[in-house]
């Protein structure tokens, strides 16, 4: 079975991490060629690329060419295509030259499945699918496109073409049941062509993770110190503001709490100014960029972990945290209580609800037996339902019941 997945940038994040996943545990499989073809890693959020190189066997076409895309026009079996056009911005001239692109390398790729994920790449990348005639078109909704997280124009543009898309598409993977309803919702697809699968990681380093003092020492942290971590881009809607607010209220009752920011991004200097305004100098931590690989020695330090954020189908952070055995706090975005099991694995509060989050983090840090209760419950949720290999083998399931369906060879 020849698989091509398709991705709008390769920066650090959940829905990048999961799509090296899938591939290179789908390249495991007897007899599954894969390919990917990605826009250009563009962003303060770090890159996957070579990461991604590093699991394939890169065509010597990945060079750019005179009148051709870097990439452009290789037929080389199980490659990592860039296409420069391919951005995430709407930009109506190099998103046709980004479809006229994507359709031709899936000509020459002729691809029993085409499997796309993010909302650019989701869109034209099933276009071209179609467009080239590939038997087998996949999305993989990580987060939606379309909500009240963005202006009614905005909202109705990508709505529209979410619904054009899935005509061609003839099954989504969801990273949360959440996604599925919206999308019903909003007149997508039918109930028979979803299916949840949870966005799976190598557990062992989280599992495993420790409160390393030393690390603790590094970032200006003692072991008496009441961590409070958040994990994700320095970004709109990921909820960075809010959890300042709801810091202010958490120190004048928790003195030695800190705050524990790992990632960084666009709005880093937005949020130091807000650090300043609020006199919380000296409270908040930035670690910068990490490597996905180092998360783990960072969740290990926490505390708890507190996400308030607006928009995503499923943070990664939550279930990282959960396998660490650090409670959770959310807002009730999307499918955050799929995993925030309320007073199971931690709480979830209304979204924007600044003073009910600072009031569970207070919860949680004058109670050490409750954060060590909910992370023993929180270690064995993920360890059902978050394996890499599970993720894998779901999705591949799917696959083969698809290519047999239209009598394919699996």
């Amino acid at each position: 079975m020849r698989v091509t997945h398709i991705i709008t940038r390769l920066v650090i994040g959940g829905a990048q991490e999961n799509t090296l996943a899938t591939i290179r545990g789908l390249r495991e499989k007897s007899g599954v060629e894969i390919n990917l073809i990605s826009g250009p890693t563009i962003g303060p959020e770090g890159s996957l690329e070579n990461e991604a190189r590093s699991i394939f066997t890169v065509a010597a076409s990945l060079a750019p060419r005179r009148g051709a895309g870097r990439g452009e026009g290789s037929n080389n079996s199980q490659s990592l295509i860039i296409v420069p056009e391919l951005v995430r911005p709407v930009h109506p001239f190099k998103d046709f030259i980004a479809l006229r692109k994507l359709e031709k390398i899936l000509r020459e790729q002729k691809p029993d499945l085409v499997h796309t994920h993010s909302g650019k790449a989701g869109i034209l990348g099933r276009l071209a699918a179609k467009r080239a005639g590939v038997p087998i078109v996949i999305h993989h909704i990580h987060g939606p496109s379309f909500g009240n997280f963005q202006g009614a124009l905005a909202n109705k543009i990508f709505t529209t073409a979410e619904r054009h898309a899935a005509r061609v598409t003839d099954h989504f993977f969801c990273s949360a049941a959440a996604m599925t309803k919206l999308y019903l919702a909003a007149g997508i697809g039918k109930t028979s062509i979803f299916t949840r699968i949870f966005s799976g990681f190598n557990l062992e380093p989280f599992l495993t993770a420790t409160n390393d003092l030393a690390l603790r020492k590094k970032l200006g942290l003692d072991e008496k110190h009441f961590v409070i971590g958040k994990i994700g881009r320095i970004f709109k809607l990921k909820g960075h503001a809010d959890l300042l607010a709801a810091f202010a209220k958490i120190l004048p009752q928790v003195s030695h709490a800190r705050l524990l920011f790992v990632g960084d991004g666009s709005l880093r200097g937005e949020i130091e100014n807000q650090i300043r305004a609020l006199g919380l100098e000296g409270k908040v931590i930035f670690t910068g960029l990490v490597p996905p690989g180092e998360v783990a020695r960072y969740v290990g330090i926490m505390d708890c972990l507190a996400h308030l954020s607006y928009r995503e189908a499923l943070s990664r952070a939550l279930p990282q945290a959960l396998a660490a055995g650090k409670p959770v706090v959310a807002y009730d975005f999307d499918g955050a209580d799929e995993v925030c099991l309320e007073n199971e694995t931690g709480y979830v509060v209304r979204t924007g609800d600044t003073d009910a989050a600072a009031q569970k983090i207070i919860q949680l840090a004058k109670n050490s037996e409750l954060r060590k209760i909910f992370g023993e419950r929180g270690r064995h949720f993920v360890r059902e339902n978050f394996p890499v290999e599970k993720m894998v083998n779901d999705q591949y399931s799917i696959y083969q019941k698809l290519a047999a369906d239209r009598g394919l060879r699996a």
